[in-house]
């Protein structure tokens, strides 16, 4: 998982294209470096006010996967992006006019409000600036649908949407997979093979890399490996940690003195004791953290051959094409090896000859 900047952040906006997988891969890393929300949604509307119109579509997709996946991590984007639909909505009536956007997006309204993501007032808000006047109009006929083959209807006319949308629906616990799945689907008329990653949440959030670093390096300078501790408490006098020390005691000062090194023996240890138990506390967190990152990189992991295998497909597709197109090349005929036609006779005039007036 790479680390966050603004750079990288604006070049994953402007690379995101309409496919379900690239959809949930950038949703990933958004909600991984969910830290830096606030600069995210700045960067996300500025963009979607310059990208083409086909494409701000696309950005709401993203928006609609973060604010829902990220729900049970923290309430940071769903708040953060309260503050800015109502603008995007805005541009996005101004510029993209076409009734199958309005749609879709009537469709993700809809479904924030079936499942509690806004408030209905909010809901209704950003109706009204992407619809105007016809918004409850709108929302009516979505919900609805016409009669009992309206929800049939709505799926095929949202498109990817749809398939995008169907992986986000609760499922109950019993049947929740661990691990993230392919499915073939649908995209703009074409087929392709995207990721459905499983609505199961481990507990844990996956750390940043330069965290998980510093961790390792602090653990380095651990009481454990305090040599200089561990020789003070090895070279300790035995009389310290021996009851029968006492027995030998002659007189009060010998007594005294012996009773002033078990206190500082026992401060020693005390010391060390409190080290070793928060260095225990540190390396369980290690523990935890290596387990949450090891599984983040798992289901990159997964995406990544997942895409190359179907990008693998597409240029043995390719190669197929170029293949057959070498082979037609080769069995055309070499205009240089005919026979002359013309028997002698003068050419054909060319269409600047037959076009131009002799006075």
């Amino acid at each position: 998982m790479s680390s966050f900047t603004e750079t990288g952040l604006v070049k994953k906006l402007l690379d995101l294209n309409s496919s379900q997988q690239s959809i949930q891969t950038l949703s990933l890393w958004l909600i991984h470096h969910r830290k830096h929300h606030s600069i995210i949604v700045k960067t996300w509307l500025k963009e979607l006010a310059k990208a083409p119109p086909a494409k701000k579509l696309t950005f709401m997709y993203l928006a609609n996967d973060v604010i829902q996946n990220s729900k049970k991590k923290g309430p940071e984007y769903g708040r953060e992006f309260e503050h800015v639909l109502l603008k995007a909505f805005k541009y996005i009536a101004q510029s993209t006019p076409e009734s199958k956007t309005i749609h879709s997006l009537n469709r993700i309204l809809n479904i924030w409000g079936e499942r509690g993501v806004y408030e209905e007032p909010k809901i209704k808000e950003y109706s009204t600036a992407l619809n105007g006047n016809e918004s409850e109009a709108v929302r009516t006929e979505t919900v609805n649908g016409g009669g009992g083959g309206g929800e049939k209807k709505r799926k095929v006319e949202a498109g990817a949407t749809t398939d995008h949308e169907a992986a986000k629906k609760p499922r109950p616990t019993a049947v929740v997979e661990k691990k993230a799945k392919s499915e073939v689907v649908e995209v703009n008329g074409k087929v392709e093979t995207h990721i459905t990653l499983s609505p199961h949440q481990p507990d844990g959030d996956p750390p940043e890399p330069e965290e998980l670093i510093k961790v390792i390096l602090e653990l380095e300078n651990s009481a454990s490996s305090d040599a200089v501790v561990r020789e003070r408490i090895a070279s300790l006098k035995p009389e310290v940690s021996e009851l029968a020390a006492l027995d030998k005691l002659e007189d009060k000062e010998a007594a005294i003195k012996l009773a002033a090194d078990v206190n500082d023996a026992i401060k020693i240890l005390n010391d060390y004791n409190a080290r070793l138990a928060a260095e225990m506390d540190d390396r369980k967190k290690l523990t935890t953290m290596l387990r949450d990152f090891q599984r983040e990189q798992q289901e990159l992991l997964l995406q990544a051959e997942n895409r190359l295998e179907e990008y693998q497909k597409k240029l043995a597709k390719i190669k197929e094409v170029q293949k057959e197109v070498r082979n037609h090349m080769n069995n055309l005929p070499d205009l240089t090896s005919l026979p002359d036609v013309t028997g002698g006779l003068a050419p054909l005039p060319s269409a600047g000859d037959l076009f131009n007036v002799h006075h």
